[in-house]
């Protein structure tokens, strides 16, 4: 299947790793160019410099930290002198581990900047490029905690709930100018932050983190974490040209892990 995303120009936020980079790496090898963001330069090189010449021919790497918006704007500029973007895929990272009772006024504002308000504020200065040419992807990547939530990631799941409505309310906006916005909830996929959480659990609990694992695979009816690549390829199909008449929706890749419809 062509999926139509030779010669689109795609950012990628959050690209260092995990997630983001198997996003990145992807698109390059449907023929988008890409932008790969993050805060930590080394890390992107590191994937990029092991690319094969023609894709790496297709990708720059940009520093931005979603919690400075000193850098986003930035960003914004600099896309914007080049000629914008037609996918845009927001990846704002994890905060940290916490309880509801125990997150201060503080955390929640410092948390709701980085991975809520500034993120809006960089799809709202990239939008214009798309609603003129009537062509846009905008993908955000949430979290299943957003449906059912996960114990301890509070942060996660209130913020991720905020960033779930408005891009439902953006996509009812821009759909009829060739716009198509949506949310897709990763639930166990084996990244650095996912073996980050089960450290955390483990210490928590006196374990370890195979047996934490362990017990996590075993409420996945697929019986495993998923690879990042299999998320990549649902984030690549909403991205393209093929998924014209997908908005507005919540994607859940999961392994089954959530059982509701």
């Amino acid at each position: 299947m062509d999926l139509g995303l030779a010669g689109k120009r795609a950012l990628v936020v959050g690209a260092s790793r995990g997630l983001g980079a198997a996003i990145a790496r992807t698109l390059l090898q449907e023929g988008a160019t890409v932008v790969a963001a993050a805060r930590n330069a080394g890390a992107l090189a590191g994937w990029i410099d092991a690319l094969p010449p023609d894709q790496r021919a297709r990708v720059g790497a940009i520093t931005v930290d979603l919690a400075d918006i000193a850098t986003v704007d930035a960003l914004v500029e600099a896309l914007r002198a080049r000629g914008g973007v037609d996918i845009l895929i927001g990846n704002s990272g994890g905060p940290p581990p916490g309880e509801a009772r125990d997150t201060s006024r503080g955390d929640w504002l410092v948390h709701f900047e980085a991975m809520a308000a500034n993120l809006f504020h960089l799809v709202q200065g990239l939008l214009p490029h798309m609603t003129e040419r009537g062509w846009g992807r905008i993908v955000t990547i949430a979290s299943s905690g957003v449906e059912q939530p996960i114990p301890r990631l509070v942060v996660s799941n209130a913020v991720r709930a905020a960033v779930v409505g408005w891009s439902k309310t953006l996509a009812t906006e821009v759909a009829s100018q060739g716009v198509t916005v949506n949310v897709v909830l990763p639930g166990r996929i084996h990244t650095e932050r996912v073996d980050q959480l089960d450290d955390a659990a483990a210490a928590r609990t006196g374990t370890t983190r195979d047996a934490v694992a362990k017990s996590a695979i075993g409420a996945i009816p697929a019986g495993r974490y998923g690879r990042p690549e299999e998320f990549a390829d649902v984030v690549t199909f909403l991205a393209s040209a093929r998924a014209s008449y997908v908005t507005g929706a919540k994607i859940r890749i999961d392994g089954g892990l959530i059982c509701g419809l």
